[in-house]
């Protein structure tokens, strides 16, 4: 697995508290992730660098309009970004967003 640069945007939840605009954001992001079609989504993704909505629903064994569907909740949490190229959706997994959620959860360095 590929390690993400750690971002400083937000503060880890184990040293201070968060907002309450940032917990909301990251929860929203959190649950996302927390459905295994979703998570596979990401992962598979992130090991292709993009991915075409055309090739997806046939890795995940879930009919087009579902990959559809769970790759704009993706996208709304700002887990996943989208570009239009002819008929076909191309997604990129934002590394920016993971690395915010890795960095809020780390616990303080010494």
């Amino acid at each position: 697995m590929t390690e993400l640069p750690l971002a400083s945007c937000c503060p880890p939840v184990l040293v201070d508290a968060l907002t309450e605009d940032d917990a909301a954001q990251a929860a929203g992001a959190f649950k996302a992730l927390a459905d295994p079609v979703r998570l596979r989504l990401l992962s598979l993704i992130a090991a292709a660098g993009e991915a075409c909505v055309c090739d997806l629903p046939a890795l995940v064994d879930r009919s087009q309009p579902t990959v559809s569907h769970h790759l704009k909740v993706l996208a709304d949490a700002g887990l996943v970004e989208r570009e239009q190229r002819g008929r076909w959706a191309w997604f990129r997994v934002r590394t920016d967003h993971l690395a915010e959620l890795r960095t809020a959860l780390l616990p303080p360095t010494a």
